[in-house]
């Protein structure tokens, strides 16, 4: 049962047409099946993700991406945190860095793309730079237009040489969003979190749902879509994500490889 909503390529997408509150089939969080559900999805991802780690032939790069408050971390503790760390990889991009800067603006991305046999999470990615730039106005409109091909192009090739790659954007609301801003500054312990940057960012909200529209509209392609997952709701955010990467992987199908040893009745092991 998938709960995400997938961006059709080509298709007139609008995130306005998204509840950002939808809950799903559940009846709220107190709902048993939401928990069954979960419990269920994380330990299924567990096995999809050792037998991806043991066959060293795929991998999985998962974007994600969201406004501020969107939960990126959470889904990060929630339901990448069960898993094991030895195949399991978070790449967070911040502001780039001068010698990101002295370089092409996919340089940084490619080189923490996963190896084989790896899942990578990237925490903000690449699509900064069609998002903050377009927003803030930091290159011009003909350079922002070319770099929509350039990450369609940069996802293909990945796929061909056998990373699959998925894009999740968790889409909150406004009132939501201005309500975890003020937990993080009544909460001392969430305190650490706030920043008055995140308040300019604030003023732009408009202008950053028109970016995110036309970046998912743009790059959402049959090898690379984007799935938007309704995130006011914690609970309901974290199944949608957990759901959506079981039936990735069971799509992508990792297989245990048969070993090494020939017919293991053959070997004795010594006392």
């Amino acid at each position: 049962m998938r709960f995400a909503h997938r961006v059709e390529p080509d298709s007139h997408f609008r995130l306005s047409d998204i509840d950002t509150n939808d809950h799903g089939p559940f009846s709220g969080k107190d709902d048993p099946e939401v928990a069954r559900q979960l419990a269920d999805d994380l330990a299924r991802l567990g096995g999809l993700q050792e037998r991806l780690y043991a066959e060293q032939r795929q991998a999985l790069l998962v974007v994600l991406q969201a406004m501020d408050t969107g939960g990126k971390d959470g889904v990060l503790r929630r339901v990448v945190g069960p898993l094991d760390s030895r195949g399991v990889h978070v790449a967070s991009f911040k502001a780039p860095s001068s010698d990101e800067l002295a370089h092409d603006y996919l340089w940084r991305a490619h080189a923490r793309a996963p190896r084989r046999g790896d899942i990578v999470f990237f925490n903000r990615s690449q699509y900064e730079d069609v998002l903050v730039v377009r927003v803030l106005d930091l290159v011009e409109k003909a350079r922002l237009k070319r770099r929509y091909a350039h990450l369609v192009d940069f996802e293909r090739m990945l796929a061909d040489e056998g990373t699959r790659v998925i894009k999740i954007f968790l889409h909150i609301s406004r009132e939501e969003q201005k309500k975890r801003l003020q937990e993080r500054l009544d909460d001392p312990t969430k305190r650490w979190k706030f920043e008055l940057a995140d308040l300019e960012m604030r003023q732009h909200w408009g202008a950053f749902q028109e970016a995110y529209e036309e970046a998912l509209r743009k790059t959402s392609t049959t090898t690379a879509p984007w799935y938007v997952v309704p995130a006011d709701r914690k609970w309901y955010r974290d199944v949608c994500v957990a759901r959506l990467l079981v039936e990735t992987l069971e799509d992508m199908n990792p297989q245990f490889p048969p070993g090494k040893l020939g017919d293991p009745s053959r070997i004795v092991i010594p006392d």
